[in-house]
């Protein structure tokens, strides 16, 4: 089935988003251009004094969980303005140094796995951040959909039986205190000089377990550097097996679905290989 019977996420419309911003502050950012890779879209901007930043869409609480995590060692953006524009959150955040790793190593997979420790107990004393939620049996708020996998193809429906019948028996993760950033893989890291001076895209950010983004690395590293998942797995091996079944079908269905609606055949095989893998 054509990707065009789905809804597509909407990409950031960034002179629209500076526009409203000049309109509603009275300052005039200057665009410099996207941002490389992401899903969403965000934009480097200069600000009338000459600091650049970037430009995307965020969440309210998103500036203040960043902001803890940056206390526990972990390298994240100060959000410098914030406004609603057209029902979404436009956030002008700090610009960190570094770029994109162009490769992955061991010791970039260390390094992203040390950041993870440091979320333990972030949020043991913030239950009025939304607890995690994992969508195995409905619909996410746009991503996580079901329908896509169900009509795509007899593979994907079987996929998406699996995850039925995982999330008929998914644990409770509401009392889970771990920050989760929930988008967690080498693409949203920076690297410089041999280490990780920033750690991006928080926006999805919530309440859980910090496990759930070792899973979200797994995935990634699966598709792209396979033998580098060993030091992962150890980790995902102390995990609870039904908890770490319905992380699995998440990142499943999340992957799948996103594939579906946004790309095309050869990334849906391969995210469908990826979660077939994790199945038994």
């Amino acid at each position: 089935m054509s990707t065009d019977a789905w809804p597509r996420s909407a990409r950031l419309d960034a002179p629209k988003a500076i526009d409203r911003i000049a309109a509603i502050t009275g300052v005039r950012l200057i665009l410099e251009g996207p941002c490389p890779g992401g899903e969403v879209g965000a934009a480097y901007v200069r600000w009338p004094d000459g600091r650049r930043s970037v430009l995307t869409e965020g969440q309210s609480r998103a500036g203040q969980l960043l902001d803890l995590a940056r206390t526990a060692g972990v390298p994240t953006a100060r959000y410098e303005l914030s406004a609603r524009i057209d029902g979404a959150r436009i956030v002008v955040q700090q610009r960190l140094p570094g770029s994109r790793p162009a490769t992955m190593d061991a010791g970039l997979v260390h390094a992203m796995l040390v950041l993870n420790d440091r979320l333990d107990g972030l949020l043991a004393d913030r239950f009025d951040v939304p607890a995690v939620q994992l969508f195995l049996t409905g619909d996410g708020p746009g991503f996580c959909l079901h329908g896509p996998l169900l009509a795509h193809s007899k593979r994907t429906a079987r996929l998406l039986d699996w995850v039925h019948e995982v999330g008929a028996h998914a644990p409770d993760l509401d009392d889970d205190t771990d920050l989760v950033h929930l988008d967690y893989h080498p693409h949203n890291v920076l690297v410089s000089g041999g280490r990780i001076t920033g750690v991006v895209d928080w926006d999805g950010a919530l309440r859980g377990d910090r496990r759930l983004d070792l899973v979200t690395l797994r995935f990634y590293l699966s598709q792209q550097a396979p033998h580098l998942t060993g030091p992962v797995d150890e980790r995902l091996a102390t995990v609870d097996p039904v908890r770490l079944r319905a992380y699995w079908a998440h990142m499943s269905l999340r992957q799948v679905d996103w594939s579906i609606r946004h790309h095309d055949a050869g990334a849906v095989d391969t995210w469908l290989r990826v979660a077939e893998s994790g199945m038994l």
